[in-house]
């Protein structure tokens, strides 16, 4: 079935669709608490890694110590060591004791306790073991953090206890950034149905792709939700797919909408609606619909289909991390498409000539729907012709300006950047101000190391001695505040706690260090195996994948999308070049977002303190995303030229002709994608911000200077060339010979415009 027989289907049966969808929303939505209780924390974890064998370890012989340590900090006006302050203590340790998944708590008053009552007595700490999986845990620790502020709420003596650790941390960061969500959605919606009326000029045609937008992310966490039945997904997720299916979905929504009226005014059914439609025209508008699908329809399916391409390359990052954002990506993907492709089809028949509705006033209308207008003489056309006067100059100029921006991209860094300074007030934030008050950052997870002989054997008597002058060579180290020793079954754990915050760059070269220089000195030729894990050591190790996979992410999404675009386009040298600008573009944006947020460039004005790096999984996964949303307007665009060039065999024609017809969507597109993503940058929480600049840098480099100035000027100086197929390829290609030339084309005619002489 074609596209366009797809289209008028979908006409026939709009209202079963219509029913079909309401059932499917309702259903979805009915769900979405159930999704809030499965999310757990972002697991950082490389399979096979050191830090994840360390976890193996610990869970075999240190079960006391659970799947998770976390702490319980106490704070008191008083000395905390009196009789009122340990009944304090106590009664929240009996609390927390009794909440499901404790494995086991060590109380500051136990003879087995070390340095867990401060210096000046008005501080403490326990440790306490959670056992569960990832959603597990970041429910448990809720609940035990309930516990524990309940049980000192009308304490007499003034004793505050809070809960932190890993999954303390990630639940208020999780508040955070919902809240960010919500505040950034707020801004950037208005901001889209703005853009969307100037650029439809109809307010019931500027509707619809917010409510496609809407109808995909409804779909998308129906889907999420009975994923997490069997899977486990972070708690982030719910702000990546809002934020890429925001802007998909009205991006997508945007083309069809665009082209659906264009379609009505070709066919003459221009009028406002209201009142029975005859039947000559109800197939008028059920054609309408099906030209809009199988011309925007089928490139917004490339579309997804690129992006689908390019997120389907995470998953060989051995880490959930990834592998959960390339999944939550294609699923909203996939949603969005669903819903361009079966709902939006269906509405536009339903609506008729009533989507345009609440126009604009004429001269705010889009030419494509104004009766007699010409194909190439607005004023978009006329600028394409002026970049095609002038090729060399532009094409030059855009190259040096995205070259430049890409400069800073040589000096990127990696790191894990937990986000606890944007989480004043929560509870996690106030036991960490007590922790760097009374003991060192550090205390809220620990490095771990276990000491072993060959093969998990239990160590010899030497083995023993090698792990004890490790634990006082470690407890040396400036960057350590604190050692303490286990050993059970011939295995010891070693706890240092660092003196520097957890996810540092200090402390991430205490690891290194650990790893490649105390370890390999102390256990030489010996047989006694040391492996270092804990939460440092896992962004460490999550670093370390991440550059090593980054050479075959590239080659496998340049690989696949140039395939992908010979076919779709039919053409050797246009999928080159689309990969090379959006190359560009992407390198431009992550050279910003360096100068920005490593080098902290503007940080006053954003409202942040760099950290000297940019999140670990940010650059690969921003890359991949940018490669697929940019080449929306590269597919949109092109399709469009290669309409007008397959019937006029006028490059210039085919050029001016089609930015004539997709600026305007692509623009606005363009300026919602900005202000969806770029809303975001307000966000507390730091990983957020530099997701909102990167993503919105491309996006509006890419619109501009890429498809404004590049593409024209490239289109121009190779002429007949961007249209070869040889004859050889063309058979092999799906759909056998093209209308294409096969041969290397003659000088491809170049109309000289109507503003030319």
């Amino acid at each position: 079935m074609s596209a366009h027989q797809w289209g008028v289907r979908m006409a026939h049966h709009r209202k079963a669709v219509l029913i079909a969808w309401l059932a499917i929303l309702v259903a979805c939505m009915a769900g979405f608490p159930v999704l809030q209780s499965h999310l757990g924390g972002p697991n950082y974890g490389v399979n096979g890694s050191q830090s994840a064998q360390v976890g193996t370890l610990l869970q075999r012989h240190f079960a006391g110590e659970g799947a998770e340590q976390d702490v319980i900090v106490f704070n008191s006006p008083g000395d905390i060591t009196d009789t009122a302050g340990r009944a304090a203590v106590d009664k929240v340790l009996a609390a927390a004791h009794g909440q499901t998944g404790v494995a086991g708590v060590l109380s500051p008053f136990d003879p087995k306790a070390h340095d867990q009552v401060s210096a000046d007595h008005h501080a403490a700490l326990a440790l306490i073991g959670l056992d569960g999986s990832p959603s597990q845990l970041t429910s448990r620790s809720g609940k035990v953090q309930n516990a524990v502020q309940d049980a000192v709420k009308n304490d007499a003596g003034g004793v505050q206890a809070y809960l932190t650790g890993y999954s303390p941390i990630t639940n208020d960061l999780t508040a955070v950034e919902n809240a960010d969500s919500e505040h950034a959605e707020s801004i950037g919606m208005p901001i889209a149905l703005a853009v969307l009326l100037f650029a439809l000029g109809a307010v019931v045609a500027a509707l619809l792709p917010l409510l496609l937008a809407m109808a995909g992310l409804v779909l998308a966490f129906g889907i999420v939700t009975l994923l997490t039945l069997a899977f486990n997904f972070d708690a982030f997720l719910v702000t990546i797919i809002t934020m890429i299916g925001t802007g998909i979905g009205i991006d997508y929504a945007l083309f069809i909408v665009s082209r659906f009226r264009e379609e009505l005014a070709r066919r003459g059914v221009t009028g406002k609606g209201g009142g029975p439609q005859h039947r000559a025209q109800a197939d008028q508008i059920a054609e309408a619909a099906g030209s809009a699908m199988a011309t925007s329809g089928r490139t917004v399916l490339f579309s997804g289909v690129v992006v689908a391409i390019s997120m389907c390359s995470l998953f060989i990052v051995n880490s959930s991390v990834f592998q959960e954002i390339s999944v939550a990506v294609l699923i909203v993907v996939v949603s969005t498409l669903a819903a361009a492709w079966t709902l939006l089809p269906a509405v536009l028949v339903m609506l008729g000539a009533r989507v345009n509705r609440g126009s604009l006033p004429r001269r705010f209308q889009p030419a494509d729907i104004q009766p007699g207008a010409l194909e190439n003489s607005g004023g978009w056309a006329r600028w394409a012709h002026t970049i095609m006067r002038h090729p060399v100059t532009a094409g030059v100029a855009a190259v040096a300006v995205l070259v430049l921006a890409a400069l800073p991209v040589g000096d990127m860094h990696y790191g894990i950047d937990l986000g606890t300074a944007s989480l004043t007030g929560k509870p996690s934030a106030k036991a960490q101000q007590v922790l760097e008050h009374s003991f060192g950052p550090g205390v809220v997870s620990p490095v771990q190391m276990i000491v072993t002989g060959p093969g998990d054997t239990p160590l010899s008597p030497s083995g023993l001695q090698q792990a004890q002058q490790l634990a006082t060579t470690v407890g040396q180290d400036k960057r350590v505040s604190a050692v303490d020793t286990q050993q059970v079954g011939g295995r010891v754990l070693i706890d240092a706690v660092p003196s520097v915050p957890i996810d540092s760059s200090a402390a991430t070269d205490l690891v290194r260090h650990l790893r490649d220089e105390v370890i390999p000195q102390t256990t030489a030729h010996t047989g006694t195996v040391a492996l270092v894990g804990g939460a440092t050591a896992v962004f460490l190790d999550l670093t370390h994948e991440t550059n090593a996979k980054v050479p075959y992410i590239l080659l496998l999404v340049l690989g696949l999308s140039l395939l992908f675009l010979l076919v779709v386009f039919r053409s050797v040298v246009l999928p080159v070049k689309a990969v090379a600008m959006n190359l560009l573009a992407t390198a431009a944006a992550m050279g910003l977002t360096v100068a920005v947020f490593q080098w902290g460039h503007g940080s006053g004005l954003l409202g942040f303190t760099s950290v000297g790096f940019l999140q670990v999984y940010l650059p690969i996964s921003v890359f991949v995303m940018l490669f697929g949303l940019s080449m929306d307007y590269e597919v949109f665009l092109i399709r469009r030229m290669q309409e007008v060039w397959q019937q006029t065999r006028d490059n210039a024609t085919a050029v001016a002709t089609g930015i004539e017809h997709t600026a305007r969507p692509i623009a606005a597109a363009a300026a919602i994608m900005v202000a969806v993503f770029g809303s975001f940058m307000i966000a507390n929480v730091l990983e957020l911000k530099q997701f909102g600049l990167a993503l919105s840098a491309a996006i509006a480099l890419d619109a501009t200077l890429i498809r404004l100035v590049l593409v024209p000027a490239l289109m121009r100086l190779l002429g007949g060339w961007n249209w070869w197929l040889p004859s050889g390829l063309a058979r092999l290609l799906p759909g056998g010979a093209a209308a294409n030339p096969v041969r290397p084309p003659e000088p491809a005619r170049e109309s000289v415009g109507p503003d030319h002489r």
